[in-house]
């Protein structure tokens, strides 16, 4: 089973959450490091011949649309990580909408791909968005890669089942949802596939984890942001504890994506839908057919 390589497509300064968090109309002024180390991220992608999903930030995408048409042009997908790098849950049905569409139009319009993938900001979808997944579908995505099935600082939806599976339809299609990879250790669930995650946990024990995940049939979602894979980039100011999640062994994270891409087979998540079609009861051109809810009626995790 091939595994899923992904980027969220930010700048240093969009971390969430915390105090010193720029807002947005502070963000043309402020150094940037996004085009650099994106396109270090593509170099080695194309050093180990491998395509990965671009989630990308809608206002990144508008102020550096060449970057999204090399990502495009180098056969990677490019998908939605909203515009304005909002928290769901602060956000209003009706501001999410907004958000989701005004982000897929931009993509679409510079990449000339259909953007068929969301991914929140913070995986911050929980139970207190039950507008969420309808508001995506109805907005033209085909799949989502937000839920993080375990407990988290912004939210996360610990009871959600762990392997791809369908939970809404609209009209036309159902709506796929790739949640973050976890394994149960010691009865919690914990992910060590990106993040603050891929960069504190070693390597051997990433490797035999993600083996364990793709041995229980899940594929193994492995994300990245651009700034973990430089260490000189401007740090926010923080607490002790966020600044730990925000920054541990920054310098490891280059090696360990070296090492994914070395070791897994990896692939986009347009590409693994239409390569297990069968697997959703899905068709990658007609939508999705009801045997995918049946499928996730079933409980499969």
């Amino acid at each position: 089973m091939n595994c899923i390589f992904s980027v969220d497509v930010e700048d240093w300064f969009h971390i969430l959450d915390v105090p010193a968090t720029p807002r947005m109309s502070e963000w043309q002024s402020l150094p940037s490091r996004v085009e650099m180390n994106f396109r270090k991220l593509l170099d080695l992608f194309s050093a180990n011949n491998v395509k990965s999903t671009c989630f990308f930030l809608g206002w990144v995408a508008e102020k550096y649309p060449h970057l999204v048409k090399e990502a495009s042009a180098l056969g990677h997908e490019v998908a939605s990580h909203g515009y304005s790098h909002t928290l769901i849950y602060k956000m209003s049905p009706e501001e999410f909408d907004r958000d989701i569409r005004r982000s897929k139009q931009i993509l679409e319009d510079i990449s000339g791909q259909e953007v068929i993938g969301y991914r929140a900001p913070g995986f911050s979808v929980t139970a207190k968005t039950p507008w969420f997944f309808e508001k995506l579908a109805g907005a033209g995505y085909r799949y989502d890669s937000s839920v993080f099935p375990a407990r988290r600082e912004h939210g996360g939806m610990a009871a959600s089942p762990c392997s791809p599976h369908a939970i809404h339809e609209s009209s036309s299609h159902s709506l796929i949802e790739f949640p973050m990879s976890v394994v149960e250790i010691l009865s919690t669930r914990l992910c060590l596939f990106g993040g603050g995650y891929l960069r504190l946990f070693p390597w051997g024990l990433t490797r035999m984890m993600a083996s364990r995940v793709m041995a229980e049939g899940r594929p193994v979602i492995f994300y990245v942001h651009p700034r973990e894979i430089d260490p000189g980039h401007p740090r926010l100011p923080m607490g002790v504890v966020r600044a730990f999640k925000s920054y541990v062994n920054l310098k490891t994270t280059q090696a360990k994506v070296e090492r994914i891409l070395a070791e897994f087979e990896v692939t986009t998540f347009r590409r693994f839908m239409e390569e297990h079609w069968n697997v959703f009861a899905c068709s990658p051109v007609s939508g999705f057919t009801p045997a995918v809810r049946a499928r996730a009626a079933a409980g499969s995790t």
